[in-house]
């Protein structure tokens, strides 16, 4: 029976991809976003299980990228697409033409770049302390928290779906880049060879209670350029 018990875990992340998903075409991201969380949740204590019980196996591995690939690549994709669509609507300097229509769904590249980022983790033997790459679930919490936090503040901004579209472009390029970023994880826990773990982790409180949801994207965002100043000050 244990030896079923993470690919349980990684079956209830999926699930709740697809309840984000459901969500996310019904016009509501913070829902979106908590479930997105959710399956978070379930992605981290999948793995931590099949480590503990000893059971790690290829069809987890397969399982688990499948899962990820719906929570975060297909559900944010989702958010943003039904947001681009809502901004389209509204927006007076757009006129639903066939063009604009399909603007919209441009947001599943990312969808498909989140696929390519996980093929590429699964077969990449360096990304055993750190990621060559945004994370999907990084990426997907930080569409989900920016629309959520702040979808009706980017409404009124011109031109608010070129920013979108933008973003989406940055993000693909992200998931797939050669650019190392570091993972939460420690050999030892003296400040020597961790500062740039520490740092983050202290800064992740006061953006929470600064931005509120949207500070999930401001943490995102600071991971990014935190791992770029570890990068160069590597070299």
């Amino acid at each position: 029976m244990k030896k079923h018990i993470p690919n349980m875990i990684t079956c209830c992340n999926l699930i709740s991809g697809c309840i984000a998903t459901f969500w996310a075409f019904m016009g509501s991201p913070d829902m979106a976003l908590i479930f997105i969380i959710i399956g978070a949740v379930f992605d981290f204590f999948d793995g931590m299980s099949a480590r503990l019980l000893h059971v790690s196996s290829p069809i987890g591995k397969e399982l688990d990228s499948l899962a990820d690939c719906i929570t975060f690549g297909f559900a944010p994709s989702a958010i943003l697409f039904s947001y681009l669509h809502h901004l389209l609507e509204v927006a007076d300097e757009f006129s639903l033409s066939t063009f604009h229509s399909v603007l919209p769904y441009l947001a599943f590249v990312m969808a498909a770049f989140s696929a390519l980022r996980l093929a590429k983790f699964n077969l990449d033997e360096r990304q055993a302390l750190g990621f060559i790459g945004l994370p999907t679930p990084a990426n997907a919490l930080f569409w989900g928290s920016l629309i959520a936090g702040c979808g009706d503040w980017l409404q009124g901004i011109n031109y608010a779906p070129a920013f979108i579209l933008v973003g989406i472009a940055i993000s693909c390029y992200l998931l797939i880049a050669e650019i190392p970023m570091f993972a939460l994880k420690f050999k030892t826990w003296g400040w020597a060879g961790n500062e740039i773990k520490y740092i983050f982790l202290l800064t992740c409180i006061p953006l929470l209670l600064l931005f509120k949801v949207s500070g999930i994207a401001a943490i995102i965002a600071w991971y990014v350029i935190l791992s770029a100043i570890n990068n160069a000050r590597s070299k």
